[in-house]
């Protein structure tokens, strides 16, 4: 599902990645770990196009599950000024993006604006999930489904079929539906935004979730309902999940595939979930040294 090579990317002309290279298949669940200051983050951004991320080297191909119309995956239109633009440039060139560089090994990931990505299939969860004060929740999951929808050649959800769809996945994650009335993420907990995220995750419905560091912040009840909803949403085998972690304890409810080692801007060290053990016992330094 996707294939990352080689890949060296820069923050603010500063060498974060240093030749990563990564192979992830649908209905497999990788987790990164690593150090602070590793490029795990980098990582997710890279892969999501925020701008200031630049690629310098390497590839990143999406093995796209379904066939989607670049050029008419637009962002959300919310009225709000507060709301983040979705056209924003990832540094990829405009007509690039537009055709997609797809062939039968697949889509250039790369050459898409993040909506596109988005309309792909692509999620990325943040750690600190953002608020966008005057938009609703409601409204703005709404337009950014049948936004992917549209790109997707699909026809959009009536308002009906959206609010039946939005309570489904809210009960799912244990979170108030009125909650979802409320302005995106405002006067929301931690643990409130990181559910409600993963509400979002499961109304867009992506073939691969890369989750930043989705654990943080949660306590013990947040983090299990918050596992069992990853696993409710993405465990099949035609999706597939990248989490991005310190810790061992979102991993003992969410069972990894493999384990991989971040830290020097690469992957040093690869295991299944036994490594993950191993680095909770022994630290970062004593295992991939």
């Amino acid at each position: 599902m996707l294939e990352i090579r080689n890949l060296h990317a820069t923050v603010a002309d500063k060498p974060i990645l240093k030749g990563l290279s990564l192979t992830i298949q649908a209905g497999e669940v990788h987790a990164i770990m690593g150090p602070n200051g590793a490029g795990k983050s980098t990582l997710g951004y890279t892969l999501g196009g925020r701008p200031g991320y630049e690629v310098t080297e390497g590839s990143v191909t999406f093995i796209a599950p379904h066939s989607v119309r670049p050029e008419l995956a637009e962002g959300p239109s919310l009225s709000s000024p507060h709301a983040p633009s979705c056209g924003e440039k990832s540094g990829a060139s405009t007509s690039s993006a537009r055709t997609g560089h797809e062939d039968s090994a697949g889509i250039d990931l790369l050459s898409l604006e993040p909506h596109e990505r988005a309309a792909m299939g692509l999620f990325l969860g943040f750690q600190y999930p953002v608020e966008i004060p005057g938009v609703s929740f409601v409204q703005f999951l709404r337009e950014s489904l049948n936004a992917q929808r549209k790109g997707r050649g699909e026809e959009p959800l009536s308002g009906g079929e959206f609010l039946k769809l939005a309570r489904e996945k809210a009960a799912l994650l244990k979170l108030d539906m009125d909650m979802l009335k409320r302005p995106v993420n405002v006067g929301f907990s931690g643990g409130e935004k990181k559910r409600a995220e993963m509400v979002q995750m499961g109304i867009l419905d992506p073939k691969l979730a890369v989750l930043d560091e989705t654990d943080s912040g949660l306590d013990i009840d947040a983090l299990r309902v918050v596992g069992e909803g990853i696993n409710a949403v993405m465990r099949r085998a035609d999706k597939a999940v990248l989490l991005i972690t310190h810790y061992q304890r979102l991993l003992d409810y969410v069972k990894p595939d493999f384990v991989h080692v971040l830290a020097g801007g690469r992957i040093v060290r690869s295991g299944g979930p036994e490594l993950a053990l191993e680095l909770e016992e022994h630290g970062y330094e004593a295992v991939a040294g």
